[in-house]
């Protein structure tokens, strides 16, 4: 049987780890809870700003052809935003994520660049060998419009330029704290909403319909880079919480049966100690 000593000391090692594992639960849900309502605030600006455009995009006074970033082209060449932490500890999102995105370019028969947002998403795509056409790392738990709009801009280039011809948004959307769904959906061409017969706003444009659709649709883009952004730290601190939380129970077993091992170790080694007294007891009497 393992000695007392080693299970003291193992026992202090799985406690010093719980305490650990405690406190980044502790962290990872102070920083969730601000995290998901920056998340649920977005959600209604981007389907109010989605409606706007498409009540733009059926305007008598704008042009079919006139709107780069809602033309459908022929698909050439795919590009994948692709949004990942740059951190582990979150339980299975990252490779929820690479998963979804490593089937879906194995599929294609055409080109695919990637556009990594987070470090594992970048050493998954290296790892893979797949081509990356630019990387962002550390945007930070907080982060607003301004440190997502390289990203934005680096697609919009891409596809105002011809240079892809369809591009792709991956990203964990934080459904609840327990679930967070991996979601691939089309960025560019934009997509405009289909809006329900008779529903559409009486929306009054100044100065014209085509200057403010031009306007609107790059800002729509931004938007969506970064509500990405917030529903991934979102789904990061939900995912970590649960980690940890599930971590720290993990370790309590094990206290408890290092606990217990060490009883019998010791009620082992009382036991044998009386056995020898008494036997040396009854040497003595005979």
């Amino acid at each position: 049987m393992i000695s007392a000593r080693i299970l003291r000391r193992r026992i202090q090692t799985v406690e010093n780890t719980a305490k650990i594992c405690k406190a980044m639960e502790m962290i990872a849900t102070a920083k969730m809870k601000r995290a998901q309502d920056q998340a649920r605030a977005g959600r209604p600006y981007a389907e109010k700003i989605s409606e706007v455009i498409a009540d733009l995009a059926i305007h008598p006074q704008v042009g079919e052809d006139a709107q780069p970033l809602l033309q459908n082209r022929e698909i050439r060449k795919i590009a994948i935003v692709h949004f990942t932490t740059d951190r582990g500890l979150c339980g299975g999102l990252n490779a929820n994520l690479n998963r979804v995105i490593g089937t879906f370019i194995s599929e294609q028969i055409v080109p695919v660049t990637v556009i990594t947002i987070g470090r594992k998403g970048r050493n998954f795509m290296l790892r893979a060998g797949q081509t990356i056409r630019a990387e962002f790392t550390g945007i930070n738990d907080r982060p607003s419009l301004q440190d997502t709009l390289p990203i934005s801009r680096v697609v919009i280039d891409d596809y105002s330029s011809g240079e892809v011809d369809l591009v792709y948004l991956t990203y964990p959307r934080f459904v609840s704290t327990m679930v967070q769904q991996p979601t691939m959906e089309v960025l560019l061409p934009i997509e405009p909403v289909d809006l329900p017969s008779g529903e559409r706003g009486e929306y009054i444009y100044e100065p014209e319909p085509g200057i403010v659709l031009n306007e609107l649709l790059p800002r729509f883009v931004e938007m969506q880079v970064y509500h990405a952004a917030l529903e991934l730290i979102a789904s990061e601190q939900s995912a970590r919480m649960v980690a940890m939380r599930s971590a720290s129970d993990n370790a309590r077993e094990v206290i408890e049966d290092l606990t217990l091992t060490l009883n019998k170790a010791r009620q082992e080694t009382i036991t044998n100690e009386i056995c020898d007294i008494s036997g040396g007891a009854e040497a003595l009497a005979r």
